[in-house]
């Protein structure tokens, strides 16, 4: 049995377990309890163990069915084993009932092993991790910056937190579509294309608009914006453009687009610096404009959309503002024209209706990566959605929510002046400390291999500082920005990791004769070896990785592969300290160390990549 179909196996205990819980409480349910006869995977209540002395797994279902069955708890949990048991002889020990009616389930070592080794077999693909045999096409809408606008603070989680989510599921197997639904239309394109107009008149004409360089685009925002507020000719204009524009014009559409491509520009720099730029296909707002009228069209055929105040919004029940009045979802206001909400159904029917072939998704699982307080407004237009019938039946529409970066003071994140911090800036002070800490503590080492890749290993230090520090919090969370705390190579960090793969390849360098100053050469798998306990615990924890993809695929929640990655290295870091490597006793220990090496080397190097971190051999 290979690691594939290890993992498979062990992948799929828990669906048997559910099937031998239902065999084991037949001979005594009574008829009128039938029903209990086949449970859910969240009735079998299959979970990692707490605490690992009580094993690898526990079933803790005997509790809750025992009163529907007529059972005791412990008798419940007898039947259970009894069941069970016949089903796992392979790769797991004699059950244990503990307690009132838990039962613990414990790996066998000689499973451990095999997986393992055969972990180490693949360490350059999948590392046995496999493919899921239902792909879906999933659409993940992430990023999200707007046009004429700087990138800040706010725009990195949805970034790298919609960027690992999608990493996680194409590696599952899904057919994954990233979309940059980015603010690319609206009221202030008014202003913007008459301040270009008397400041930038090339960037009006179609045959000069693409060379025009804009400079700033946050001061010529500013500026526009100033003129908007104090010169009443110029506001007047503006609102005159946005008709125009609206409406096709060739001058203001010229100058959109020069917008566009200028702030395109941009943010594609940054998406560079973030390792982020694969595959994300810009569809801003002005992508669904064709679609709108026709969602306000249909909403008012159904019934659901009625006018109020001049606009036409859609009531749905058991949403009230403060002063506990309806609270509609308006689709379209009383100048006619349209909101958020309307440009979000005509999304969804676009990416789970519209086929393929016509541009759509026929998504059946659609992630939106937002901050929490979009909350409300996703789920009153995915609740629209499903009413009016413009998501598909088998579709799931989901907001990933993630909470603020704050100071160190626990505020706002800001600059001493209180403007918003800009995310380029915040990048660039994160690698520019990583390399000064790197010069200082390797400024008299005699390698200069090294030294000429310092600037490049420091943009891979700071970079992935700032991405593991925000990927390895719960998305739901706060939390405060610290350069020292994510630059720090203690606890768990991405300097930690980093420092923990390269002494991993150094080990093994040493152990194999390897010269340091080339790429490594990564020794062949061998039969894996149990000499001391922290070897099985090793062991323990590297298997468990097809089990956290899966549940990032599941929860959406990437912190879970930074709590991972941690407790193995702590694991490994355990493993090393007992067991020697280069000094083992026989050459078949040495080997299967070696190979404990490799595994724990590709379980990292593999999970980092998911988190869009590069790793280095050496540091």
């Amino acid at each position: 049995m290979n690691l594939a179909q290890a993992n498979l196996l062990k992948k799929n205990k828990k669906q048997q377990d559910n099937d031998t819980m239902s065999q084991a409480a037949t001979p005594t349910t009574p008829p009128e309890l039938s029903h209990l006869q086949s449970f859910t995977k969240q009735q079998a209540m299959v979970t990692p163990a707490t605490k690992p002395e009580f094993g690898d797994y526990q079933v803790n279902a005997a509790m809750g069915l025992a009163k529907a069955l007529q059972l005791s708890p412990r008798t419940c949990a007898q039947q259970i084993v009894a069941a069970l048991q016949p089903k796992i002889l392979d790769y797991m020990t004699d059950p244990e009932i503990a307690g009132p009616g838990f039962v613990n389930l414990k790996f066998k070592p000689d499973y451990l092993t095999r997986a393992v080794a055969s972990m180490a077999q693949h360490a350059q693909g999948r590392v046995g991790v496999p493919r899921t045999k239902q792909p879906l096409t999933i659409v993940v809408d992430y990023s999200s910056p707007n046009i004429a606008k700087e990138m800040h603070v706010g725009h990195l989680r949805s970034t790298i937190i919609g960027d690992t989510l999608a990493n996680v599921l194409e590696f599952v197997g899904h057919d994954v579509v990233r979309v940059n639904h980015v603010g690319d239309w609206g009221t202030q394109f008014g202003m913007l294309v008459e301040h270009l107009r008397d400041e930038y008149p090339a960037a009006l004409s179609k045959e000069t608009s693409q060379d025009v360089d804009l400079g700033d685009l946050v001061q010529l925002y500013k500026a526009a914006k100033k003129r908007f507020d104090v010169n009443d000719d110029f506001k007047v204009r503006a609102r005159e453009a946005v008709v125009k524009l609206q409406a096709g014009a060739a001058e203001e559409r010229a100058a959109w687009e020069s917008l566009c491509l200028a702030s395109q520009k941009e943010y594609e720099q940054i998406y560079e610096q973030l390792n982020v730029n694969k595959g994300l296909q810009v569809r801003g707002e002005s992508f669904y404009n064709p679609f709108l009228q026709g969602v306000v069209d249909d909403l008012k055929k159904q019934g659901l959309a009625v006018e109020s105040d001049g606009a036409t919004v859609v009531y749905l029940d058991g949403y009230s503002n403060k002063d506990g009045e309806p609270l509609p979802v308006i689709v379209q206001k009383t100048d006619g024209g349209y909101n958020y909400a309307t440009t979000d159904l005509a999304a969804i029917r676009h990416r789970t209706l519209m086929p393929k072939a016509e541009s759509g998704e026929k998504a059946q699982r659609v992630l939106y990566v937002t901050d929490a307080g979009q909350g409300q407004h996703f789920d009153m237009v995915f609740k629209c959605a499903q009413l009016a019938g413009f998501c598909a039946p088998d579709a799931s529409l989901e907001h990933v929510p993630f909470g603020l970066v704050q100071g160190e003071d626990g505020k706002k994140f800001a600059t001493r002046s209180g403007e918003t911090v800009k995310l380029k800036d915040l990048l660039n002070e994160a690698v520019r400390i990583a390399g000064e800490d790197m010069r200082s503590r390797y400024e008299n080492t005699a390698d200069s291999n090294f030294l000429e890749r310092l600037d490049s290993v420091a943009q891979i230090v700071g970079i992935g500082a700032v991405k593991y520090a925000d990927l390895s919090m719960n998305r739901e969370s706060n939390y405060r920005f610290s350069y020292a705390r994510m630059l720090s190579l203690n606890g768990n960090t991405a300097p930690y990791m980093l420092y923990a793969y390269a002494r991993i390849c150094g080990i093994i360098r040493k152990a194999t004769g390897q010269d340091d100053s080339k790429p490594i050469v990564w020794p062949e798998a061998s039969e894996i070896i149990v000499s001391h306990e922290s070897e099985i615990d090793l062991a323990r924890s590297l298997v468990r990785l097809p089990d956290v993809i899966a549940d990032v695929e599941k929860d959406l929640y990437p912190n879970r592969m930074c709590d991972y990655l941690f407790e193995t290295s702590q694991k490994f870091n355990q493993f090393y300290e007992n067991c020697s490597v280069k000094n083992a006793a026989t050459p078949e220990l040495r080997d299967s160390r070696l190979s404990l090496c490799v595994a724990t080397a590709a379980t990292i190097r593999m999970l980092m990549n998911l988190l869009g971190l590069e790793v280095v051999e050496k540091l």
